[in-house]
């Protein structure tokens, strides 16, 4: 992944393009597609097929859990992270006394299950100043009736990163009945997490962990399984499922296993499993290592041609692999890069580059030569 063999071996499609996309879209080393075939032969096997499948699952668990800092017993699966906020909205049964801190710099998946909700919290926005989060302005709205604080580590928006550990101490002080809850789909497979101590983790599969669509990383340390448990009617995360009073009552699994409603996903997580394995072998330090300087290589191309990115560069104990710039000819800057096989993401005027582990420097020369040309 990291050097030019690596790359051409694990990454054939990447050849003759440079893929700026990640935080869209990732591209698959070899291995992953060699799990789905994998999981399709033991398909083809009918029910026997179910053994290979679940003992997948808990391969799966296993790194996933290494990955996030977590025990296995703090980690499951769904279908995606937008399933997941809503099992988390059903465990908190939030009122309307209650009270919910999102951000502006966050995924919608993250902060709409609350609006939503039969009995709608009173949600507070933490607004980002010149493309940052500034904690100064975070304590003004935490209290005492505060119960969700809800972050990306990473914005999906123009890559931000909030420093975790003065956040979590700062939530403590000020609402100590508040819950931190943090997306990490745009920092899972790309920079060391910081942030084991949040009371829950969520992921998305198919962005920088390399796996595909259909899966989500669920984290919920022990501490908090009481409190963390969903509301929801299904059978794999309920202890008595097919037991005699199981018309009766549901006995819901504590903590993270009952965000894993139904039947698992297993193609999702057969790919997973390959992909946090293949990821684990390179060395998220060393994927770090090596993306971190591109990204700041081409924050300083931008400010040199002018373009002021939306995001202040990110310090190095705090690395991100995203950044994004706003311009009034963002169309015509997107189609000068299709054109030249260079993928970024376009949106409302937005231009958003990812850095991952697969990019090169010449990846990032070739970025700032067409955008120097336009």
């Amino acid at each position: 992944m990291l050097t030019a063999d690596s790359r051409a071996r694990d990454f054939p499609s990447l050849s003759g393009i440079s893929y700026l996309n990640t935080a869209a879209e990732s591209i698959p080393p070899l291995c992953v597609g060699e799990a789905v075939a994998e999981y399709v032969r033991h398909k083809s096997l009918g029910m026997k097929g179910r053994e290979p499948h679940f003992a997948r699952v808990e391969q799966c668990r296993e790194i996933a859990a290494e990955m996030t800092g977590l025990t296995t017993e703090e980690v499951a699966f769904c279908s995606c992270s937008s399933e997941a906020y809503n099992l988390l909205a059903s465990a908190l049964q939030l009122g309307e006394q209650d009270e919910v801190v999102v951000t502006n710099l966050d995924f919608p998946a993250g902060a709409t299950p609350w609006l939503v909700a039969p009995r709608q919290p009173i949600i507070k926005m933490w607004r980002a100043r010149e493309g940052a989060l500034d904690l100064t302005e975070l304590a003004p709205l935490l209290n005492e009736h505060t119960r969700l604080v809800q972050i990306s580590l990473i914005s999906f928006y123009n890559g931000h990163r909030i420093p975790f550990a003065p956040l979590h101490d700062l939530v403590r002080r000020h609402a100590p009945n508040a819950l931190i809850s943090v997306d990490v789909t745009q920092a899972l497979g790309r920079v060391v997490l910081d942030c084991s101590a949040a009371d829950i983790l969520i992921s998305s599969t198919h962005k920088w962990t390399l796996g595909i669509h259909g899966g989500c990383v669920v984290g919920v340390p022990a501490r908090n399984a009481a409190r963390l448990t969903t509301r929801a009617g299904g059978w794999f995360h309920i202890a008595n499922a097919f037991a005699s009073d199981r018309f009766q009552h549901a006995e819901i699994k504590n903590g993270a296993p009952s965000f894993s409603v139904g039947m698992p996903n297993f193609v999702a997580l057969y790919a997973l499993d390959a992909a946090l394995r293949y990821l684990k072998a390179v060395g998220i330090p060393a994927i770090s290592a090596h993306a971190d300087p591109l990204v700041a290589r081409i924050h300083e191309g931008l400010l040199a041609l002018g373009i002021r990115p939306m995001s202040p560069p990110a310090p190095a104990d705090c690395p991100t692999g995203i950044l994004a710039f706003q311009h009034p000819n963002s169309v015509a800057i997107y189609e000068a890069l299709q054109k030249e096989n260079i993928h970024v993401m376009h949106h409302a005027g937005r231009i958003r580059i990812a850095v991952h582990g697969y990019n090169t420097a010449e990846d990032a020369d070739r970025l700032l030569e067409c955008l120097a040309k336009v």
